[in-house]
């Protein structure tokens, strides 16, 4: 075959899909909403979701991007269900059953258990009304009829997309609806690329007695005996009340020598620099990086809400560089 006509196939396979997509698009209504509402209203159980073959396939897709989305949701295997897995549904939980023609062997075993079970509310999705997973469901969102791509109408193509297209449209509707953000959507994905981007300052800050800290009174002689220890640069300056009132820096130390002959006995409020810059523990720490950059500084003061006397953290380049923030 020519690879002109390769490219044709490939491209009517996509005409399909797309066709598939745009009656599903017309096919969203009140039972959408109906759906949407039963599974958020899952608070002290899962959202259970199964099929047979590629639908279960999808299945798996639906739990994954429900679960990163904030509904706790799991993928239940169809065939090992009718071998001893039913166990995992309780009666806190929701089903989902996800067939195409709802009415595959392996699902009727499991509408059976639910029917015994009228606690537990069942939700099919299928295209036929008709079948017995439409019949019996507490709610269902009745799939578009659609030709599959490719010969003899027989491989599942143009259904399976959809069915993924509708798990996506639900999971990000639930997002919207439960005001899910993307510092909610980081905390499940502690190890991706995003993750990484939406690390904030409280994420990277040092806290407690790693913060160095020490009272305006001190002399400088002992402050320097401080920042050697500390291995940071820097030492935070605090007045009695613990409120934040300067900075002095590893730099500051050789402007302060060439200034004073007898530096050492001076108290370090006489000497420092007041006023330090301090950001608020959800900036990002990306952000925070680019501040750094603009004042030429390497560490920041860290406060929580409005309170920028008082530094609850300390922000230190290297520990943002060293989380692979750039």
């Amino acid at each position: 075959m020519k690879n002109k006509n390769i490219q044709i196939l490939a491209k009517n396979v996509i005409e399909y899909e797309i066709d598939a997509l745009k009656k599903l698009k017309k096919s969203i209504n009140r039972s959408f909403d109906k759906v949407l509402k039963i599974i958020l209203s899952c608070k002290d159980g899962k959202v259970i979701i199964s099929g047979v073959g590629k639908s279960g396939i999808i299945a798996k897709k639906w739990a994954a991007t429900f679960s990163s989305t904030g509904i706790s949701a799991f993928f239940l295997d169809a065939s090992n269900a009718s071998h001893g897995d039913m166990g995992q549904i309780t009666s806190k939980d929701i089903v989902i059953l996800i067939s195409n023609s709802g009415e595959s062997q392996e699902l009727k075993n499991i509408i059976q258990y639910i029917s015994r079970n009228r606690s537990i509310k069942l939700i099919g999705i299928t295209s036929k009304k008709n079948s017995i997973l439409y019949k019996n469901s507490d709610a269902t969102f009745l799939m578009p009829n659609t030709r599959e791509a490719g010969p003899e109408n027989i491989v599942p193509t143009s259904s399976t997309t959809t069915q993924l297209a509708l798990g996506d449209a639900l999971a990000i509707a639930g997002m919207k609806t439960k005001n899910f953000t993307k510092f909610d959507f980081k905390k499940f994905h502690p190890s991706g690329s995003l993750s990484i981007k939406l690390k904030t300052v409280s994420d990277l800050m040092l806290i407690g007695k790693k913060i160095p800290k020490i009272n305006e009174n001190i002399v400088m002689k002992r402050a320097i005996k401080i920042i050697d220890n500390k291995k940071l640069g820097v030492l935070i300056i605090t007045k009695k009340n613990g409120n934040t009132c300067g900075i002095i820096t590893d730099g500051d130390l050789k402007r302060i020598a060439q200034k004073y002959s007898n530096f050492e006995n001076i108290q370090v409020n006489k000497v420092m620099k007041k006023n330090p810059i301090s950001v608020d523990e959800n900036m990002l720490a990306a952000s925070a990086l680019t501040l750094m950059n603009l004042k030429k500084i390497t560490s920041l003061c860290v406060h929580r809400k409005s309170n920028q006397k008082k530094t609850i953290g300390l922000l230190h380049m290297h520990d943002i560089l060293s989380s692979n923030i750039n």
